[in-house]
């Protein structure tokens, strides 16, 4: 079973797209680049649950 956002790539590529990550970053490098990325999708996700909570709020007429 190969998950959506991987599309056609084995694991001989993944494993190859990691190996290039490791070597260009560095492997002190790759967990603040985590932490950025998680910090990010927090953001993103805190954006779009206010988005919804301002579509649900009743529109108030002057």
């Amino acid at each position: 079973m190969t998950p959506l956002f991987i599309g056609g790539l084995g694991m001989r590529e993944v494993l190859l797209i990691a190996l290039v990550v490791l070597l260009f970053f560095g492997s002190k490098k790759i967990p603040e680049l985590m932490k950025g990325l998680g910090k990010g999708v927090r953001s993103f996700k805190e954006g779009m649950h206010a988005m919804e909570k301002i579509e649900d709020e009743p529109v108030k007429k002057e």
